[in-house]
């Protein structure tokens, strides 16, 4: 039996929502072939098997959150997918003693380093070395090259996820109480004083699920030693950081002052070996805090419901849309924005495009979209205004930088059935208005279909929102961190608008730009705002800049 690990999926995501699996318990895959469809932060992707043989065991329900490094599936040989969990010896669900098993090294697991001083399964350390083929099939965490050593670190805690098939080593349920957890523990490691020093190095390492949550706590002044994880192990995950600034901000503006870690008791047993001693109090619950899904979901379970409303439903946040508040909140909580808006006669634009889709007819092309006329003016101004167009960065001296870029990467927010994306135009500045067009049909399509790739919702230096199609007259966009501007458009309205000294109806739209004002002042995103304004009132002079 061999079981294959949620695969690290890149740029520090840890977790990902199981969407579909496209195999069956019983059914026989070949090396490559895909088995499950998983949505990350950044977008949907298939994975595929390293390994042939017949499927023993799918770990996890869908819509279930799966963690990286956890068990995925199991598979065996065909002539051992018959035989009964029994006939295997102790110990067997630990892929390393297979020296054809592929394994992640400790250094690929995402926001990990390798374990020092860990306590390791002794039919682990003692594994053969063995040489295996590459799949062919590259996701990051594993793929064609070769593996230069076979041999599995077991997980600290000894456990494996339910469901997973193997022999007496993995437990047949979770412990409840604290005395059964003590006991499990004195089981799978020895007691003796050379032990219980091993184990109390480990302690005092804490584990992070990403360099971004390290990044995160040491720019807010946490000790990660300070703070409880709620993920495996007790690793820290960006939730636990963003618990502890909430905990401490309303600290500090409350007369009362608060106690203990911000952990949910709930937890306790699962977070017990990075938490201190286990004889030593609870940790008190802190309110407001952004635990593991499983335990929030547990305390909150018998909690009253507010004004003696019935709870109908609990809907976890898929990965997407904790990716989307995360940005957003980050975008608040550090950005000082500024918004100014104008509103536009977008009368000459709009009988512009009339004569382009009129010429594209006959001559069997496309047009350019609004979006992408808009766009193109955008990018015009953004070369005269490049300031909007840049990132404001941290140095390693704690100074910052204002970085200009030899080019523009221009976002668009898109709807899409799984929430709000902004792919990523790269060189936009290179492309016609009628490229601009190509590209924001082709992301927008991939984007919807849930095909979009993670490196074209990445990269953005601006981003446009055309709000409007949703029948917005304007609105105030939130700057897409770590961007420092941002342009909206709202929908086109028939308004009474003077032209020359006289009253007319005319097509009126506001735009809106939301800036960093650490960035820029004032000037600077007035100036770009009056001269995309200018191009979409008078097309024609913006021929110059195009």
């Amino acid at each position: 039996m061999t079981t294959f690990n949620l695969p690290d999926l890149g740029e520090g995501l840890t977790e990902a929502t199981l969407l579909s699996w496209l195999v069956a318990e019983g059914e026989t895959i070949v090396v490559d072939q895909p088995i499950a469809e998983v949505e990350t932060a950044k977008s949907a992707i298939e994975v595929p098997s390293p390994y042939a043989g017949v499927v023993t065991t799918l770990h996890g329900a869908v819509g279930e959150t799966m963690i990286v490094d956890e068990p995925l599936i199991t598979v065996g040989a065909e002539d051992e997918a018959g035989s009964s969990p029994g006939s295997r010896s102790a110990g067997s669900s630990s892929s390393g003693s297979e020296p054809g098993a592929l394994s992640y090294r400790e250094e690929e697991r995402a926001g990990t380093v390798p374990a020092t001083g860990a306590v390791t399964d002794p039919e682990a350390a003692g594994a053969e070395d063995g040489q295996e083929g590459g799949s062919g099939n590259v996701l990051i965490g594993y793929g064609t090259s070769a593996s230069k050593n076979g041999r599995r670190r077991r997980r600290r805690n000894g456990t494996s996820r339910p469901g997973t098939t193997g022999g007496a080593a993995a437990p047949a349920a979770a412990p409840s109480t604290q005395s059964a957890e003590s006991s499990r523990r004195g089981a799978a490691f020895s007691t003796s004083d050379a032990a219980a020093s091993a184990i109390s190095s480990v302690q005092k390492a804490p584990r992070v699920s990403s360099p971004l949550v390290r990044r995160l706590a040491r720019e807010h002044g946490l000790p990660l030693a300070e703070l409880t994880g709620t993920g495996p192990d007790g690793m820290i995950l960006r939730a636990d950081v963003l618990a502890a600034i909430d905990s401490a901000a309303q600290t500090a503006s409350s007369p009362a002052p608060r106690a203990g870690a911000a952990s949910d008791s709930a937890s306790g047993p699962a977070s017990g070996p990075a938490s201190g001693s286990a004889s030593g109090p609870a940790p008190a619950p802190a309110t407001g805090s952004a635990a593991a899904p499983t335990s929030s979901s547990a305390s909150m379970a018998g909690a009253p419901a507010p004004g003696g409303l019935e709870v109908r439903e609990r809907v976890p946040m898929s990965g997407m849309r904790k990716a989307v508040a995360t940005t957003l909140t980050r975008s608040r909580r550090e950005i000082p924005e500024a918004t100014v808006w104008q509103d536009v006669d977008m009368t000459e634009v709009l009988a512009l495009r009339s004569r382009l889709k009129e010429q594209a007819q006959k001559d069997g092309i496309t047009a350019p979209s609004l979006l992408a006329l808009l766009s193109r003016f955008v990018l015009a101004g953004l070369y005269h205004y490049p300031d909007l167009a840049t990132r404001l960065e941290d140095t390693a001296a704690g100074t910052q930088e204002i970085v200009h870029y030899d080019g523009v990467n221009l976002g668009f927010a898109a709807q899409t059935p799984a929430g709000l994306v902004v792919p990523v135009i790269r060189h936009a500045e290179r492309l016609s208005a009628r490229g601009l067009h190509g590209e924001i049909s082709r992301l927008v399509g991939e984007a919807r279909e849930g095909k979009i790739s993670g490196k074209e919702l990445t990269g953005g230096t601006f981003t446009v929102n055309n709000y409007g199609v949703f029948g917005s007259d304007g609105a105030t966009p939130i700057i897409n961190h770590p961007e420092v501007g941002i342009l909206g458009i709202g929908r086109i309205l028939d308004r009474a608008w003077a032209v020359n000294g006289e009253l007319a109806v005319r097509k009126v739209a506001t735009l809106t730009i939301a800036f960093d004002h650490r960035v820029c002042d004032g000037g600077t995103a007035g100036g770009f705002l009056n001269f995309v304004a200018t191009c979409l009132e008078d097309p024609s002079s913006a021929l110059a800049d195009l």
